[in-house]
């Protein structure tokens, strides 16, 4: 049979490569006859650069920046070649992702997105023609601010003095913006952003309102981040005459879309669509047998955007049956019924804690997998057995 695995990560225990390899395994230990065609795939988060620097062969150029606690840390961006251009790949999650945010500093009231305009400058200096940027596992909330300073533009309160927005907390502050230092290159290139297409910066589903507590912040937090998004919102309004505030993307990263989009034109993207213009699947879809994806954890959340809903959306298109593996089933994931994903299984084989789970999970992922194989052959081995009865004579 022809089997085509299109992975995300395991976030914080396997690289979607890894998980690729992990099930081409499983799939080897029913049989080395199957033919099998592995296409890691990142949805912006972490994983981003790592899996598209090695598809198109490019290289990982380090750098120091500043972190989201406002530290200097080691991060890195991708650079590669491809029809004469230059292209630059960042991922957010590497500049200022939550796990660059210890534990006991969670708060976005109070995390930046420096780094990533850090990174930005970096990568014109690099001589990048264009960027593709991430945005996805972020610990920030501050509507891109931090960015927007690190390339120039600055920000007045009401008494005319230069502002530090070093997190979410501070942008009802901002009165004035001026953009004239900012650096003329970053608004000369084209930058394209991976976004989660449904999330907006302000309103009832607003970015604060809808992940602030998972980044750490209390009720009065949320609000206070609501209500500045709001004022955000409206400044780019004034600066650009776009209303940003739910604008489909805008709301990716802590704001970080808007704040892209807003302060230095970059393009928002769903994330599936972007990507495929960097990772073609749709012919090894259309030409396997059975696709299988897999990502940390199916819910009622994967239908949107997530890749095992984008992968199995494109396989019905050629009516290929999809299978996807996960560590958890979460709430609601029979929703994923309904996206194209035929069946689902978890990987986990028997009561475990996280950290037993996340340093097992390629050897469970290879078992799960041989499991899963060996049952598809058995309804194979049934199917063409009740065939051939249906073709003898009838006597």
């Amino acid at each position: 049979m022809k089997m085509v695995v299109i992975p995300s990560g395991f976030k914080e225990s396997l690289s979607s490569e890894e998980v690729g390899r992990a099930i081409e395994k499983g799939i080897y230990r029913v049989s080395r006859e199957h033919d099998v065609t592995v296409i890691p795939m990142a949805d912006g988060g972490e994983g981003f650069v790592e899996t598209i620097v090695k598809l198109k062969e490019g290289k990982t150029v380090k750098t120091l920046v500043t972190g989201p606690v406002g530290k200097t840390i080691n991060s890195y961006f991708g650079i590669f070649h491809e029809n004469g251009v230059k292209t630059a790949v960042i991922e957010m999650a590497a500049v200022a992702g939550l796990r660059h945010v210890p534990h006991d500093q969670r708060n976005p009231l109070y995390t930046t997105t420096y780094g990533v305009g850090e990174t930005i400058i970096e990568a014109v200096n690099q001589g990048a023609e264009r960027i593709l940027i991430g945005c996805g596992d972020s610990g920030t909330s501050d509507g891109g601010a931090g960015m927007a300073q690190a390339v120039g533009v600055k920000f007045y309160n009401r008494n005319n003095e230069l502002l530090n927005v070093t997190g979410g907390a501070y942008i009802g502050e901002i009165h004035r913006v001026d953009m004239s230092d900012i650096d003329p290159r970053v608004l000369d290139i084209d930058i394209d952003v991976a976004v989660n297409w449904k999330n907006v910066l302000c309103g009832e589903r607003g970015v604060a309102k809808v992940f602030g507590p998972q980044k750490g912040a209390s009720k009065s937090d949320v609000e206070l981040l609501s209500d500045n998004f709001d004022h955000l919102a409206k400044l780019l309004k004034e600066l650009t005459g776009n209303d940003y505030s739910l604008v489909n993307g805008g709301g990716a990263s802590g704001g970080l879309g808007a704040g892209l989009a807003g302060f230095i034109g970059a393009e928002l993207h769903p994330r599936f669509d972007i990507i495929r213009k960097y990772i073609e699947i749709s012919d090894a879809i259309q030409n396997a047998d059975i696709v299988i994806t897999a990502e940390g954890c199916i819910d009622y959340q994967t239908p949107n955007d997530k890749i095992p809903s984008e992968v199995a959306r494109i396989a019905k298109q050629y009516n290929k049956p999809v299978v996807a593996f996960a560590g958890t089933i979460g709430k609601k994931a029979s929703l994923n019924y309904k996206s194209g994903i035929d069946a689902y299984a978890s990987i986990i084989p028997k009561p475990a804690t996280l950290e037993k789970s996340m340093a097992d999970a390629a050897k469970w992922l290879e078992k799960c997998t041989e499991n899963t194989i060996r049952k598809i052959m058995i309804g194979t081995q049934v199917a063409q057995n009740l065939q051939r009865l249906s073709e003898q004579p009838v006597k």
